[in-house]
């Protein structure tokens, strides 16, 4: 079955931070500041600031996607968590997510979405994913994150 895309509820937390934790590459800081943004999109909304969608397969979560408007910018948004089920990876259903991120920013007269990433092996997958839905990698910080951990940056212009 097709991945369908919606915006994320109070009911569906439990299984995206069951994803977030089952994801090797996401530190359990890392988790935490995710559920924070969780949080804080479910108890304001969009006034948090944040845009949360899921994917859903025969009625089971399989991914989320975390992103909102950059501030101080006109038109810029970021992309900030983006996870899928290792069960449901390669079913299509990161490509929903970001292909929905992607309509509703340019919808709201987005102009260039932005992608930071690790240079670490375990990121490799999510780096080849973003290239293949036609993400440039625009920087890249030597030791940003941690000695021999460089920030990726990837951008798309979508208007």
């Amino acid at each position: 079955m097709a991945p369908e895309v919606r915006a994320m509820t109070a009911r569906d937390k439990r299984a995206v931070m069951e994803i977030l934790r089952d994801t090797p590459e996401f530190k359990p800081v890392e988790v935490q500041i995710a559920e924070e943004l969780i949080d804080a999109y479910l108890d304001q909304g969009l006034n948090s600031g944040y845009f949360i969608l899921v994917s859903t397969v025969d009625s089971r979560v399989a991914g989320y996607i975390c992103y909102g408007p950059t501030p101080l910018t006109v038109g810029t948004w970021d992309i900030y968590w983006m996870a899928v089920s290792r069960e449901f990876q390669r079913h299509g259903v990161g490509r929903a997510l970001l292909v929905a991120a992607e309509e509703n920013i340019k919808n709201t007269h987005g102009r260039l979405i932005l992608i930071e990433t690790s240079s670490k092996p375990d990121y490799v997958k999510a780096q080849n994913f973003y290239v293949g839905r036609e993400y440039d990698l625009i920087s890249r910080i030597a030791d940003f994150y941690e000695p021999g951990d460089d920030k990726l940056t990837y951008l798309k212009r979508v208007a």
